[in-house]
């Protein structure tokens, strides 16, 4: 994690910071399902309640971030973004944990995997499963087309500033790690 790699989002009248975000995202997951063996992460500098913000920083080896930028992953996106040079990451004591927060919030989902599972009727699963069942965050969160199944899902994204960690954990295909911590500038 000795380099980093900011892209700024440049928001217009048609598209917002959030959607952009969302495109930026998928892109760099698809890409780093291509290149990466979890040597690269994210964090998000301008992230404000819940919002992840404007910029999204890609932390890495020099190499592994030479190879995703060696791929045309932002196709599409030139016009909405400002990408900066790969540069060394400043001297800092900070860290800070981005990890991805699992929620079940969608009732109908629940139900029918129960229904599924306990071989119940909708009506019995409507009784185990109630409304006031689900569980909401206030987390910031991209939103992605998954490519296997077609669904659009919420990933919730946490990030907090913590001690540096050397844990030997691999990245998540997201960037994200529940237990390694990246530089925070």
């Amino acid at each position: 994690m000795d380099h980093y790699l900011d892209i700024k989002l440049m928001e217009d009248l048609e598209l917002s910071a959030s959607i952009l975000m969302n495109a930026l995202f998928s892109k760099l997951h698809r890409a780093l399902v291509d290149v990466s063996q979890g040597e690269i992460a994210v964090s998000f500098p301008a992230l404000s309640g819940k919002t992840l913000g404007k910029q999204l920083r890609i932390h890495g080896c020099l190499d592994a971030l030479t190879r995703l930028e060696q791929l045309p992953w932002r196709k599409g996106l030139s016009d909405y973004t400002q990408v900066m040079a790969i540069s060394p990451v400043p001297t800092t004591d900070k860290h800070c944990l981005v990890s991805r927060v699992h929620v079940q919030s969608n009732l109908d989902r629940l139900r029918r995997r129960a229904m599924k599972r306990r071989s119940i009727s909708y009506e019995e699963a409507c009784l185990q499963i109630p409304e006031d069942n689900t569980k909401r965050l206030d987390l910031p969160f991209v939103q992605i087309k998954s490519q296997s199944t077609g669904e659009t899902f919420r990933l919730f994204i946490k990030q907090t500033t913590c001690p540096a960690s050397q844990s030997d954990q691999a990245f998540s295909k997201y960037g994200l790690s529940n237990t390694t911590s990246v530089p925070w500038f």
